[in-house]
């Protein structure tokens, strides 16, 4: 376990630095940062508890008009002091009540499910994958791609529609470079106006702590610019949408070593896994329904999960409960070289937190049941028939927000891995999710049945 710096020591280092004052930010279930701001010299203050909130005005946190409040306790070895703006210091925090740490706090969640972890002997190493759009509001507050002549089919990899957002993306790469993340690829994604940063894995805490950070950090530089930055899992319907793909894999804690990582050449399956990636995997797939409510938690992540949709090619989109190599047809994918697993499911609208807890948890028990996933898919299920994937036991993953929902409220794992409080309130806030968009009138409904009856 880290341990907690010297707090005096720490304020004088941050004032020195200019700091003047300081966010505690925990992030309520749908995983948007929240906090109270307090001087510099009130941060010992703030550490031990000071900062109070009323739980009932937040979503997720499970609290009724007479309930005590509970507090925000920061993560002092997390500390960024924003780039932007360097007299405040940010850091991730996580709640508390009556002096324990509060169970319906995502953050404490998968705490404790590291926790856990470590009881058999394991990290948890996690790398996101940060797709995200820049766009221009237009005055209807309809969104466009900022370039008109950005018109390219496939403009993936581009360097011109690179080069077009330059100034944001030079922003971006370097604040997370002097935050020492460790950028080493960047990319004009699949989508005109999209983009994608891959920076160097880390433990899984500090991983989703940074996730949250990107998020509020990429829509600020894009405000500079005048533009909207979104990781909104589908803003058009006829270009690809925004992954956060979760690539994982355990540390054995006595060795430091990846617990996952093998020669191709000694793994049967020829994807570089060991007998305990594998049975990881197979707890990922066991539970695969009932993850993807955390992975793809939004209504609008369902328009993301489709073969094909408006588009004129496939998606690549992971709607299939399946594993394999480089196949993209997959929702879980073994990269070359193998020794970790890439969860696609996952995306830009993501609680980190919540759906690491539950990959974990997941994974966990496919290690403790000795869960065998079976061969690795190496076909286009895009295109086999649906006779061949039932034999195989492929099935779909849901592929509406309700559909998923009733995964979760179904699988024993939801409640074991985040007690019955916490999935619970992700059950009720998805469900009433579900219900204001499916009471919604859209325009597409008026333009296609105002006139037609």
């Amino acid at each position: 376990m880290t341990a907690t710096p010297d707090i005096k020591k720490l304020m004088q280092e941050l004032k020195q630095k200019g700091v003047k004052y300081c966010i505690g930010a925990y992030v309520d279930i749908h995983g948007v940062p929240k906090g109270k701001v307090v001087p510099i010299d009130h941060l010992e203050h703030m550490a031990h508890g000071s900062e109070r909130y009323t739980g009932y005005a937040l979503d997720g946190l499970g609290q009724a008009p007479n309930d005590d409040e509970i507090t925000s306790i920061p993560d002092l070895n997390h500390i960024i002091q924003l780039p932007w703006e360097p007299k405040v210091a940010w850091m991730p925090a996580d709640n508390g009540f009556q002096g324990k740490p509060y169970p319906l706090n995502t953050r404490v969640a998968l705490k404790n499910a590291l926790a856990d972890a470590a009881s058999m002997g394991f990290g948890f190493n996690l790398g996101i994958e940060c797709e995200i759009y820049v766009l221009k509001q237009n005055e209807d507050g309809t969104l466009s791609v900022p370039n008109p002549d950005d018109k390219l089919v496939k403009p993936c990899y581009d360097v011109r529609g690179f080069m077009d957002q330059f100034t944001w993306l030079d922003k971006v790469a370097t604040c997370i470079n002097d935050l020492g993340w460790d950028l080493y690829s960047f990319d004009h994604e699949d989508a005109n106006g999209q983009y994608e940063f891959d920076f160097q894995y880390a433990d899984a805490l500090t991983m989703c702590d940074r996730l949250i950070f990107f998020r509020d950090m990429a829509k600020h530089y894009a405000k500079e610019e005048g533009l909207l930055a979104t990781m909104m899992p589908k803003p058009f319907a006829n270009k690809t949408g925004n992954g956060a793909h979760f690539n994982m894999s355990l540390s054995d804690l006595a060795t430091g070593k990846n617990a996952f990582a093998c020669d191709p050449k000694d793994d049967p399956r020829g994807l570089g896994l060991t007998k305990i990636g594998y049975q990881f995997i197979g707890g990922i797939l066991k539970h695969g329904p009932a993850l993807c409510a955390a992975f793809a938690p939004t209504v609008n992540s369902y328009k993301r999960l489709v073969r094909q949709g408006a588009m004129s090619y496939f998606t690549w989109a992971p709607v299939f409960n399946s594993y394999g190599s480089n196949n993209r047809t997959n929702s879980v994918r073994v990269p070359a070289g193998g020794g970790r697993c890439e969860s696609r499911n996952a995306d830009g609208a993501v609680n980190p937190y919540l759906a690491a807890t539950l990959a974990l948890a997941a994974g966990l028990e496919g290690i403790r049941e000795g869960i065998d996933p079976g061969e690795p898919n190496e076909d286009n299920l895009y295109t086999i028939s649906e006779e061949a994937r039932q034999a195989r036991g492929i099935h779909f993953l849901p592929q509406t927000l309700q559909e998923a929902v009733a995964a979760f409220a179904a699988d024993p794992l939801a409640e074991r891995a985040l007690g019955k409080e916490l999935r619970d309130e992700f059950v009720k806030y998805k469900t009433e999710e579900w219900n204001a968009y499916h009471l919604s009138v859209s325009q597409w409904e008026i333009e296609r049945y105002s006139h037609m009856f």
